[in-house]
């Protein structure tokens, strides 16, 4: 049985992870130079995407009658690891941007993977997760592609 408030914590969570995630990725795209622009636009979309994604589960915590979480995860449980990426960029080139880009993604895919595993969440809940957790893999898999396609 669904705990409501292990729901609203996990959803809570995700919501923060994707936070971190927008915010991650527009420090990328300040890092870039003006030649980058295809990763611009792309990490625009991946931003996009993190917000779509926050409508969804904020729309799921809504239904347990708990509150939104609106920060990042710097008082979250289950995943730091963009703040530490959003801290790491060195410089602004492609590989070195991507390399940070790629760090996070692993992290978001921890944090779905925890949540995913870790909770005791109503079917429909899951696969919501598990629906963007895969999703996500395939924004991961496109930025490590891209890394190391970088000499």
């Amino acid at each position: 049985m669904e705990n409501t408030k292990v729901k609203a914590e996990v959803l809570n969570d995700l919501i923060e992870i994707n936070n971190d995630r927008i915010a991650g990725y527009e420090r990328a795209i300040e890092e870039l130079d003006d030649a980058n622009t295809d990763l611009a636009a792309l990490f625009r979309d991946m931003i996009q995407e993190s917000r779509n994604y926050n409508m969804e589960l904020i729309s799921e915590v809504q239904k347990t009658g708990a509150e939104v979480e609106e920060g990042t995860t710097a008082s979250g449980k289950i995943y730091r690891a963009w703040m530490d990426v959003k801290a790491m960029f060195t410089g602004s080139d492609r590989k070195s941007v991507l390399a940070s880009c790629e760090g996070g993604e692993d992290a978001a895919q921890k944090a779905y993977k925890m949540a995913i595993e870790e909770s005791e969440l109503a079917p429909d809940t899951l696969a919501l997760i598990q629906k963007q957790k895969a999703s996500l893999k395939l924004s991961h898999d496109k930025i490590k592609a891209l890394r190391d396609s970088e000499v």
